[in-house]
């Protein structure tokens, strides 16, 4: 089994959480959260910034750390087994650009209810509930943003 650890971020502005379109030669097709590979010597809170930043051109903060998912998925070689961390993060606009290279054809903030359905993966639905849960607990006790 190969083991893979990414990291990643559930940004939130004004309620709205960010999502990427990725659409590769037609094998691969859906909206999901930013996240990608920890880099050597990279701390799981840097690289979860990064992706951010590469992948939707966001430039966010950490509020907190939210917890990870496992999945496996098969690829030539074999078996990948992928831990993913995740964090809350908070940004100060709605700019988001996606990255071509990585075939992200599309990017936007979505209301909870929108971005709940448009998600593809049940894991990063769980955590955009946890996350949102979050903000709204952090928004309500007057320490979102702060």
């Amino acid at each position: 089994m190969i083991e893979a650890t990414s990291c990643g971020g559930v940004v939130i502005h004004r309620g709205k959480i960010l999502a990427l379109y990725k659409s590769y030669r037609n094998r691969y097709e859906g909206w999901v959260l930013p996240k990608g590979t920890v880099e050597p010597g990279e701390q799981f809170d840097e690289t979860a910034l990064r992706e951010v930043r590469e992948e939707a051109d966001v430039k966010a903060k950490i509020v907190k750390y939210l917890g990870r998912s496992q999945y496996n998925f098969s690829v030539p070689e074999g078996i990948v087994n992928k831990e993913v961390h995740w964090y809350l993060m908070s940004t100060e606009n709605y700019h988001s650009k996606p990255q071509r290279e990585e075939y992200f054809v599309d990017s936007g903030f979505y209301k909870y209810h929108e971005i709940y359905h448009l998600l593809r993966f049940s894991n990063e639905k769980q955590i955009v509930e946890k996350a949102y849960q979050e903000y709204l607990e952090m928004r309500y006790a007057g320490k979102w943003g702060k």
